[in-house]
């Protein structure tokens, strides 16, 4: 098999996203479909939800079914200020018709500010109420190194593991 994975295998996806932060003052910043009240928001296509995208990008590697961009691009206005955790679900039922489930994901939240502590645990009972798994999710400061280290935007990381339908 090609394109889905053999019953009762394991699979293994790993995403990355990243945005930097808008100029926009009205723009909300939403990560992991969670709003974080009085903090500035990130420039985007969609709402620019970089948990969301992370995971989605995870569960497309790991069931071989390319990238985010490949079936929301940003060039397709359809897509213009989506929210992300709708993708995020339609993404989830894509890996669902391919045969295969969701076993649990792991995100890593990557930002100098806002400190999203407080935020990570609302983050993940979200995360998991769209994907019916259970979800982790972090927060780690890049200690004042690099773009995301001088507060120019947020990154997140995620991987998935897959199990195919016995």
């Amino acid at each position: 098999m090609t394109d889905a994975a053999m019953p009762g295998s394991l699979r293994v996806g790993q995403g990355f996203d990243v945005h930097r932060f808008s100029g926009d003052p009205g723009r909300a910043l939403i990560l992991g479909g969670v709003t974080v009240p009085g903090a500035a928001g990130l420039a985007g296509h969609s709402d620019a939800d970089v948990v969301a995208h992370a995971v989605a990008e995870a569960l497309l590697g790991a069931a071989g079914l390319g990238d985010l961009g490949r079936h929301f691009p940003a060039s397709d206005p359809t897509w213009a200020g989506a929210h992300s955790m709708e993708l995020l679900g339609q993404v989830s039922r894509m890996v669902g018709a391919q045969g295969m489930a969701l076993v649990n994901a792991d995100c890593t939240v990557v930002c100098e500010r806002p400190r999203l502590v407080d935020h990570t645990d609302e983050m993940a009972r979200r995360l998991q109420g769209v994907l019916g798994a259970p979800v982790s999710v972090k927060a780690k400061r890049a200690e004042g190194l690099g773009a995301i280290g001088r507060v120019e935007g947020i990154a997140c990381m995620a991987v998935v593991l897959l199990a195919s339908a016995p």
